[in-house]
């Protein structure tokens, strides 16, 4: 792997905070869905909170497949960082307990880690496109 890849790799990374607003994309059918959403960051790991009866949970249990973007800006220049890979619904209770615990926005939404509304989605991520904000071509890597 050269050092400019690794670079650019780091720096796409460095992107990623605690949480952040990202617009998730699923599949119904031969249809894009795309909605906005809480990317969460946490144990070296991706994950979405959302509620069980959620479209992009019915999507996801069809085909796990999908993409995110989260956007940036800095210095008034717009980029962007695209994340393809698929999802899976974790089941595991303390997996679930953990990351909720983790997440300040988890008590405005649901009552307990068992409420049945609850859904943790895990994202696994196999390709990444990153946009510089002050670039023009944007640049994709595998995982």
């Amino acid at each position: 792997m050269s050092k400019k890849f690794k670079d650019l790799k780091t720096e796409a990374w460095m992107r990623f905070k605690g949480s952040q607003h990202i617009f998730l994309a699923t599949g119904e059918n031969d249809q894009p869905r795309v909605r906005p959403g809480t990317l969460v960051n946490f144990d070296q790991r991706f994950w979405v909170l959302t509620g069980t009866n959620n479209a992009k949970v019915k999507q996801i249990r069809k085909n796990p497949r999908i993409e995110f973007c989260l956007l940036l800006e800095e210095g008034g220049h717009h980029g962007c960082v695209r994340a393809a890979g698929f999802a899976k619904i974790v089941k595991d209770r303390d997996t679930k307990a953990k990351v909720a615990k983790h997440c300040d926005f988890f008590s405005g939404h649901w009552k307990s880690p068992d409420d049945p509304n609850y859904t943790l989605l895990e994202l696994k991520l196999g390709e990444i496109e990153y946009l510089r904000p002050d670039e023009m071509i944007a640049r994709k890597f595998k995982l």
